[in-house]
């Protein structure tokens, strides 16, 4: 929102040091976006005096002028204003200079004469609607003033990012406001006097004589009132009229349009006004109707659009038709045009839920939607509209009819809080005092009573604040305008620990360096999902549970929440992929979402998950790029065990019915102390043409709950070896069924403490040396002792220990 600091300046002061404000807004929970000095876009333009007006050689409309700028020579312009004549002082854009629109005047010819310039009427400068001819201006402007002068243009704008939750602060009423708290300094409010203005302009019969209005659903519109201007002559603004909406970042359109604006950004009460003549019918009466749209209903906006409503949208109409799109934008068959005699004012409040989807869902963003979705204070829309009634009286000529039609079911009230003063001191950490605390209430508009207990105050929130729910939003009111950094910074309190790391962000930091160590890019993605993901991994419907769909998605493709993290790392995958990238290594750390019958709320976990697709490094001349495969995944995984100092780590194969996501005989469940952390493995090639991947892509995904259960602080330490070992090579014949983790752990229980490692270095197939469905699988065992030097019977005995309990246990043969 756009606020003019000469406008804001009239009802409160406002400080000198724009940085220095600027800075304080943002401390009291304005941003500020941008800053703007009116009239810097002027430059090169000035005030010119016409000395000669002849007619154009070749046009029957156009003039060939002289024009004194202030320069050592006159300067000549083709002009086609009806209204330029000689000895009349106007603005004159020199050449250089650029007009709003990012138009820049050039030395030109216009029908073969020398054009060195532009006589500007308001609306080329952007400072009012009037185009009908040159801005004439008063005689006694000197010749060479800048137009900036001219126009007493030193204004600041203000762009403001104002919070969801402050629809208050959408005005310049409610900026004042908000600067008097925040200052505390005095604040005039202009409503009273603006409303007084009416009995001078108002005149005629009743208004109910020729308005009736009916609101069919109070859910919708909750008030609605109207009022009827007669005799109204429509045409350009006022300077000062126009000056105050486009300085708020709108257009000058005409007098009345401009009035509702106006009211708009000094109150922030959107209203509308209508051409009365064409709501009437043929006895001249007025029937307004504020109802739900008909399923396919069309009414063409005032942008020129044709729109088809649906139910959920609510319409002003005549008994007929549809003639605005309630809350949001006028329809264009009812417009105030020039041939306006009568207008009819509607000042009302629309359902904030409904406006915000009416307006989402058509694309069509307003200065009223952006407030009704926001929250307009209902109880204002009749003072309001008697403001209204009376400037546009004032401004077109016309007279108001007496009295108001208005539609009101159940009046707003406030909400009683109760603030407790010792409580606040005690969770803010500091002793602001009890005058300023009341001080601040009384200047954001609550009233303020004192209790029976000095340390209590009984407060009513204003209609205006609708975000004043809790006695905890009070404290963040005084809070914020007390100051935070005037906080004195402590540690959080608490018995067990003070500002230290949980178990599982400990944990999870640890996790992030071995991934990135492990050669890992962190990424992050949606939490929504397509709905068919789940089947695009292969998967049955309901494996995961049952998906948490959303109320309001985004668009169709992220409907509902992710019940995997893999579907989503497998597009990044893709995405890069498409664009040359071929070495790709990710992982995320992110939740998942599953729905069960009966549960109200959706079950999240927190998950770990990565992907490897290409290789670790692309062809060099001395080595080929190998792909990334299944015992790559897993190494990274063992990387992590290690660090983590998880216990008794496992890998147990998964068939294809177990994950089918997965690549038979290269899946596998990693386990810890025999719970199950998670999986790894080659994803399938049809999993992977479905979310477009290039295969091989190797993933995991593990149970951060799980890891965290599981995880250690610490290694335990183990001294460095000071007696020599003992290598003995062993190859085993088995059946292709007998895997490596099961050969591991009879060797592991078999050598006892004296095997200090057994690592297999080769796997040997030949139907012929070795026998059909056999393999030899060698290994390097270590054997030491962490006292003594091993003797050589010592090694025999516990080596032929090993070998017999792997031969019983696995079936295995010992060849020569």
């Amino acid at each position: 929102m756009k606020v003019s600091l000469k406008w804001l300046s009239e009802y409160t002061q406002v400080p000198s040091d724009v940085k220095a404000f600027c800075d304080r807004l943002d401390l009291t929970g304005t941003g500020v976006e941008g800053v703007e000095t009116l009239g810097e876009s002027f430059d090169g333009i000035v005030a010119g005096r016409v000395l000669t007006c002849e007619p154009h050689p070749d046009s029957d409309h156009m003039h060939v002028v002289t024009v004194d700028v202030g320069a050592a020579e006159p300067v000549q312009i083709v002009c086609g204003a009806p209204n330029i004549a000689a000895d009349i002082v106007v603005p004159v854009a020199c050449v250089g200079a650029v007009l709003p629109g990012d138009f820049k005047i050039k030395k030109s010819k216009l029908r073969g004469v020398v054009s060195c310039g532009m006589c500007c009427s308001q609306r080329e400068l952007g400072l009012g609607s009037d185009h009908s001819g040159i801005w004439i201006l008063p005689d006694e402007v000197p010749v060479g003033t800048p137009m900036a002068e001219v126009i007493g243009s030193g204004d600041t704008v203000l762009d403001l990012e104002i919070t969801p939750n402050r629809p208050d602060c959408l005005s310049v009423v409610g900026m004042a406001r908000e600067v008097g708290a925040m200052y505390q300094q005095p604040v005039e409010y202009p409503l009273a006097a603006d409303v007084a203005k009416l009995a001078a302009v108002t005149a005629g019969a009743d208004v109910a004589e020729v308005v009736s209005v009916t609101v069919e659903d109070a859910e919708r519109c909750p008030r609605y009132t109207a009022r009827v201007i007669d005799n109204v002559k429509v045409g350009p603004s006022p300077d000062w009229l126009a000056e105050r909406v486009t300085a708020a970042g709108g257009r000058s359109i005409n007098n009345v349009v401009d009035v509702t604006n106006y009211i708009l950004y000094l109150y922030g009460q959107p209203l509308h006004a209508f051409d009365a003549d064409l709501l009437a019918d043929e006895a001249g009466h007025i029937s307004v109707v504020v109802r739900g749209a008909a399923e396919g209903e069309a009414l063409t906006t005032l942008d020129g659009e044709e729109r088809t409503l649906t139910e959920d949208m609510t319409v002003i109409a005549t008994p007929k038709r549809a003639v605005a799109l309630a809350g949001v934008m006028g329809g264009l068959d009812t417009e105030v045009t020039e041939a306006t005699r009568t207008v009819l004012l509607e000042s009302a409040d629309f359902c904030n839920g409904r406006t915000s989807r009416t307006s989402r869902n058509l694309g069509l963003i307003s200065e009223a939607s952006m407030r009704y979705e926001r929250g307009v204070d209902e109880n204002m829309c009749e003072l309001v509209s008697q403001a209204a009634a009376a400037l546009l009286a004032e401004v077109s000529g016309g007279t108001v009819r007496p009295g108001v039609v208005d539609v009101y079911g159940k009046p707003a009230e406030g909400r009683p809080l109760t603030f407790r003063i010792g409580r606040f001191n005690a969770m803010m950490g500091a002793a602001i005092p009890t005058d300023f605390i009341e001080d601040i209430l009384v200047r954001l508009g609550c009233a303020v009573e004192a209790t029976d207990d000095a340390d209590v105050l009984s407060v009513l929130a204003p209609t205006f604040r609708p975000d004043l729910e809790r006695e905890i939003d009070l404290y963040e009111e005084v809070l914020r305008l007390w100051g935070m950094d005037r906080i004195a910074p402590t540690l959080p309190g608490g018995r067990e620990r003070v500002g230290t790391r949980t178990a599982e962000q400990a944990t999870l930091r640890r996790v992030n360096d071995v991934l990135r160590a492990s050669g890992l890019n962190e990424t992050m993605t949606y939490s929504f999902a397509e709905p068919g993901d789940v089947e695009r991994l292969r998967l049955a419907p309901d494996a995961l549970g049952l998906a948490v769909e959303l109320l309001n998605p985004l668009n169709a493709a992220m409907s509902v929440m992710r019940q995997s993290m893999l579907p989503n790392l497998l597009r990044s995958v893709a995405h890069n992929q498409a664009r040359g990238v071929k070495n790709i290594q990710l992982y995320e750390i992110g939740t998942v979402f599953t729905a069960a019958e009966g549960r109200k709320k959706a079950k999240e976990r927190k998950k770990l998950a990565g992907v490897l697709a290409g290789s670790m490094a692309d062809t060099a001349w001395n080595a080929p790029a190998v792909p990334f495969d299944f015992f790559d995944g897993k190494g990274v995984l063992e990387n992590l065990a290690r660090e983590l100092a998880l216990p008794k780590v496992r890998f147990r194969a998964l068939s294809a019915e177990e994950a089918p996501q997965l690549q038979p005989g290269r899946a596998a469940e990693m386990m810890a102390m025999g719970a199950v952390i998670g999986w790894v493995g080659e994803v399938h090639p049809l999993v992977c043409d479905a979310f477009d991947a290039a295969p091989p892509v190797v993933a995991f995904e593990l149970d951060v709950s799980a890891l965290v259960k599981a995880s250690r602080p610490a290694r335990n330490y183990v001294d460095v070896p000071t007696f020599p070992a003992v290598a003995v090579d062993q190859a085993f014949v088995v059946d292709e069924a007998v895997t490596h983790e099961k050969l591991s752990q009879v060797m592991a229980s078999a050598g006892g403490k004296l095997l200090e490692s057994a690592a297999l270095f080769d796997v040997y197939r030949d139907e012929e040396r070795v026998g059909a469905g056999k393999k030899s699988m060698a290994y390097s065992l270590t054997y030491r002792a962490a006292d003594r030097t091993l003797t050589s019977e010592e090694v025999e005995r516990a080596h032929g220990k090993l070998v017999d309990k792997v031969q019983k246990a696995t079936g295995a043969e010992v060849r020569a």
